[in-house]
Protein backbone atom coordinates (compact mmCIF):
# COMPACT_ATOMS: atom_id res chain seq x y z
CA UNK A 1 0.00 0.00 0.00
CA UNK A 2 2.08 3.04 -1.01
CA UNK A 3 2.40 6.09 1.15
CA UNK A 4 0.83 9.55 -0.99
CA UNK A 5 2.25 13.27 -0.31
CA UNK A 6 -0.89 15.73 -0.15
CA UNK A 7 -1.81 19.28 0.35
CA UNK A 8 -4.59 21.25 1.68
CA UNK A 9 -6.19 23.67 -0.42
CA UNK A 10 -8.15 24.92 2.31
CA UNK A 11 -5.41 25.58 5.35
CA UNK A 12 -2.17 24.59 3.07
CA UNK A 13 -0.92 21.70 5.55
CA UNK A 14 1.17 19.33 3.48
CA UNK A 15 0.66 15.28 5.28
CA UNK A 16 1.47 11.88 3.99
CA UNK A 17 -0.99 9.29 4.46
CA UNK A 18 -0.89 5.47 3.65
CA UNK A 19 -3.71 4.68 1.01
CA UNK A 20 -6.08 1.72 1.09
CA UNK A 21 -8.26 2.66 -1.20
CA UNK A 22 -8.91 5.89 -3.88
CA UNK A 23 -10.78 7.20 -1.27
CA UNK A 24 -9.25 10.77 -1.00
CA UNK A 25 -7.73 11.06 2.96
CA UNK A 26 -8.92 14.60 4.81
CA UNK A 27 -6.22 17.05 6.08
CA UNK A 28 -5.51 16.25 9.91
CA UNK A 29 -5.34 19.60 10.55
CA UNK A 30 -8.68 21.10 9.75
CA UNK A 31 -10.18 18.68 8.56
CA UNK A 32 -10.93 19.21 4.93
CA UNK A 33 -11.52 16.85 1.87
CA UNK A 34 -10.10 19.53 -0.42
CA UNK A 35 -6.76 18.00 -0.84
CA UNK A 36 -4.44 17.36 -3.58
CA UNK A 37 -1.84 14.96 -3.91
CA UNK A 38 1.48 16.28 -4.49
CA UNK A 39 4.55 15.37 -6.43
CA UNK A 40 6.83 13.56 -4.19
CA UNK A 41 10.65 15.11 -3.78
CA UNK A 42 13.53 12.93 -3.67
CA UNK A 43 17.21 12.98 -3.23
CA UNK A 44 19.72 11.41 -5.83
CA UNK A 45 22.24 10.05 -3.32
CA UNK A 46 25.51 8.49 -6.14
CA UNK A 47 28.11 10.07 -7.35
CA UNK A 48 29.52 10.75 -4.21
CA UNK A 49 27.04 13.73 -2.87
CA UNK A 50 26.98 14.42 0.90
CA UNK A 51 22.83 14.85 0.68
CA UNK A 52 21.49 11.03 2.24
CA UNK A 53 18.15 12.82 3.46
CA UNK A 54 15.19 12.14 1.02
CA UNK A 55 13.30 15.22 0.29
CA UNK A 56 16.43 17.10 -0.35
CA UNK A 57 15.82 19.30 -3.51
CA UNK A 58 18.06 18.89 -6.17
CA UNK A 59 17.30 21.96 -8.49
CA UNK A 60 19.00 21.15 -11.47
CA UNK A 61 16.67 17.96 -12.45
CA UNK A 62 19.63 15.73 -13.47
CA UNK A 63 20.48 14.60 -9.60
CA UNK A 64 22.73 15.92 -6.77
CA UNK A 65 22.31 17.68 -3.57
CA UNK A 66 20.28 20.41 -2.02
CA UNK A 67 23.30 22.40 -2.33
CA UNK A 68 23.61 22.11 -5.87
CA UNK A 69 22.57 25.44 -8.16
CA UNK A 70 21.35 24.44 -12.01
CA UNK A 71 22.53 21.06 -11.38
CA UNK A 72 26.21 21.88 -11.14
CA UNK A 73 28.34 21.43 -7.65
CA UNK A 74 31.87 21.87 -6.43
CA UNK A 75 31.45 19.02 -3.53
CA UNK A 76 29.50 16.43 -5.70
CA UNK A 77 30.60 17.05 -9.29
CA UNK A 78 26.66 16.67 -10.85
Amino acid sequence: MPIYEYGCRKCGHEFEELVFSDATPKCPDCGSDDVEKLMSKCCHTGGGCGCSSYGAESSGGGGGCAGCSGGHCASCGH
